[in-house]
């Protein structure tokens, strides 16, 4: 991997190298176990306002990863910047999510095929109707297919990038439900459109670890494995 010689306000790399396929949770201390749990060889290439990135090797591949942070207004800066100045074109989101739906067990994966919104980020592109960002369609496909191959229950379908956690209406979740909105979370539609518009590719991957329809919730020792595995199942995109 080259060095990176360039940096922005809110990304330095010192030289560190960037790779172009990343994975991007929210928490910039799940970035730091995954760079010291997955990687091989990692180097740090950033602790602006800490929000950790990493750069090593999974299975011999090269792979960063790089904390976002929470919302759409800040993963839609960071992936823009390692789009636009560090060149990166396989964007992976990884994180947890609340099931909308009672068929979604606590452990399952979610694949977000588009993002819908309550959101006025998409604003920016005055476009003449509605736009759903959709993800790669040849990274879900992979992913998808990789978890059946591990024995992992994977969903594929929509989601829900919500700009509030807790919300003044409290049906909201259930409007999107009837919908047919498999998760809601607070990130997708930001990266999506983000790489849509510069033509790269991008994936949200979750880890169901709350239902909003059953009231189920992990235990911390079902988030570790359940994340250990999302990772995982994430990092094959290396092969592509």
């Amino acid at each position: 991997m080259p060095a990176t010689g360039t940096s922005t306000p809110h990304i330095k790399p010192d030289g560190a190298p960037i790779a172009e396929t990343i994975l991007l949770p929210g928490d910039p201390l799940r970035a730091k176990f995954i760079a010291e749990t997955f990687l091989e060889d990692a180097v740090q290439f950033n602790s602006v306002r800490n929000m950790y990135g990493y750069t090593g090797t999974y299975r011999g591949r090269e792979l960063s990863v790089m904390g976002t942070g929470m919302g759409i207004p800040s993963i839609a800066l960071y992936s823009w910047e390692l789009i636009h100045v560090f060149g990166c074109t396989k964007l992976v989101r990884v994180g947890s999510c609340g099931g909308l739906s009672g068929d979604l067990d606590l452990g399952d994966l979610v694949l977000a095929q588009a993002a819908s919104t309550d959101s006025n980020y998409l604003a920016q592109f005055d476009l003449p109707g509605t736009w759903a960002p959709t993800g790669s369609f040849r990274l879900l496909d992979h992913v998808y297919r990789a978890a059946g191959e591990r024995g992992l229950t994977a969903h594929a379908g929509n989601v829900f990038s919500s700009d509030t956690f807790y919300h003044a209406q409290e049906d909201t979740a259930q409007r999107w439900a009837k919908m047919g909105v498999l998760a809601v979370e607070m990130e997708t539609v930001g990266l999506y459109a983000n790489a849509a518009a510069a033509g790269v590719e991008a994936l949200a991957v979750f880890t169901v670890s709350d239902n909003l329809v059953t009231h189920a919730q992990m235990t911390p020792e079902e988030r570790q494995t359940g994340f250990a595995n999302m990772i995982e199942l994430a990092a094959t995109v290396t092969e592509l």
